[in-house]
């Protein structure tokens, strides 16, 4: 595939900042944004919403088939129906590592998350860099400690007036690392060549900051 700009792919585990950092740092590069964690989270609503459950089965297959996820300006759509705020829930925070562990539901967006790299791009996940474009120009792992992405995970449910318990998010965070990091197909890990950043205790800005003349001193000579 011929492309007209860099494509910077940025990986971490649940909570170290991912689709925030990846959608700030797409804007100071002048490239689109793409998170493909709100394509699984899409999936995973629309399958649960339908009482299919997260297992490799032939209804889930035959489902899959007629599913259309659109990511789009900020709003997301299965099938044309806006989901944008449905994915966001604390319930679909739950069940979508399982969805996302099934290798049928991985090939089906494969395609989908490739075809968005054409004008260059900035896409956060979780086997970008190993998986989905093994020849990104830049690839980042993003960081950050269990007990910091449980509390932003829980300010930001408490900004939305959501009820939270710290520490039932930080054993969701913590068994979401497990699922993603054990899974059989492209499991959470970091890619060779990838920088890992730790953002622990950095704000948004100094991450974008750091993250953004990092990027562009590895694009020269490159793109």
């Amino acid at each position: 595939m011929s492309r007209r700009g860099p494509v910077v792919v940025l990986d971490g585990p649940a909570g170290s900042g991912k689709s925030t950092v990846a959608k700030l740092l797409a804007r100071a590069l002048g490239v689109p944004h793409l998170d493909t964690g709100a394509i699984y989270r899409a999936v995973a609503y629309h399958m649960d919403s339908k009482g299919i459950p997260p297992e490799d089965s032939e209804l889930l297959l035959r489902e899959l088939e007629v599913t259309r996820v659109e990511v789009s300006q900020g709003f997301v759509r299965v099938n044309g129906e806006d989901v944008t705020r449905e994915i966001r829930t604390p319930h679909v925070d739950s069940i979508v590592s399982h969805y996302a562990a099934i290798p049928a539901v991985r090939r089906a967006l494969l395609g989908l998350q490739r075809e968005q790299a054409r004008d260059g791009i900035v896409a956060e996940g979780r086997d970008m860099a190993s998986v989905v474009f093994p020849d990104a120009d830049v690839k980042v792992f993003l960081t950050a400690s269990p007990e910091e992405r449980a509390r932003r995970r829980h300010l930001e449910r408490l900004s939305k007036g959501e009820d939270s318990d710290y520490q039932q998010v930080l054993r969701q965070v913590e068994e979401r690392d497990r699922l993603d990091s054990q899974r059989e197909c492209s499991p959470l890990k970091v890619d060779e060549g990838a920088l890992v950043f730790d953002t622990t205790g950095l704000s948004v800005d100094e991450v974008v900051l750091a993250l953004e003349k990092e990027v562009r001193s590895r694009l020269v000579g490159r793109v």
